[in-house]
């Protein structure tokens, strides 16, 4: 029994982070995870700069809703789940992800939440779990299913490796470079192919 997990920002969708970095003209923004392993560093970061500039979860949103997914995104993932189940495992936030779920069909997606104040500004968040996406491929491991992953960030690694197949998806050439032993992919219709094969 196979399950896929697929990261969502950089692989189905555009980087959220980089997106709002170009609609506020802030350039620090643009940092990721493909920048910064240390995940809590870069979001206590990027919330020191958000309170900085007033901003808070109301623009962010509004760039969202502006996202489209990337252009191949949705027929990838409607092929594939007709022929696996599949989970988006993704660091982001419930409140960012839904509008982006709803066009890419509704996929099932584990991810995080954001403490928001009153006022809008974001406070804080809370994790669903620590290294929440090889804590969850373990998870799914221990109920009975061989797991297939694909990525494109530092933060991907440990499920891409832990799983009986693994891949990089538009990562980046460090990242390749780091990482010979995970085959890597640019176009859905290699990735598609590459599941397809580990699913037989």
């Amino acid at each position: 029994m196979n399950i896929v997990c697929l990261d969502m920002e950089g692989v189905l969708v555009p980087e959220i982070w980089i997106a709002f970095s170009e609609a506020s003209g802030i350039p620090e923004l643009r940092r990721t995870t493909r920048d910064e392993p240390d995940y809590d560093k870069l979001m206590q970061w990027r919330l020191g700069i958000l309170k900085e500039h007033g901003l808070g979860l109301k623009e962010i949103q509004a760039t969202i809703a502006a996202i489209d997914p990337l252009p191949g995104a949705r027929g990838f993932l409607d092929k594939l789940r007709s022929e696996a189940q599949v989970i988006i495992l993704s660091d982001t936030f419930e409140q960012f992800a839904k509008p982006l779920m709803e066009k890419l069909n509704w996929p099932t997606i584990f991810c995080n939440t954001l403490e928001v104040g009153e006022d809008g500004e974001i406070t804080g968040y809370k994790m669903r779990c620590e290294r929440s996406k090889l804590t969850t491929v373990k998870a799914l491991q221990s109920i009975g299913y061989d797991t297939i992953a694909a990525g494109d960030s530092f933060n991907d690694l440990g499920m891409i490796q832990a799983s009986k197949a693994g891949f990089l998806f538009k990562s980046t050439d460090a990242i390749k470079a780091a990482h010979p032993e995970l085959p890597a992919f640019e176009e859905f219709d290699d990735l598609l192919a590459a599941i397809e094969g580990a699913l037989e």
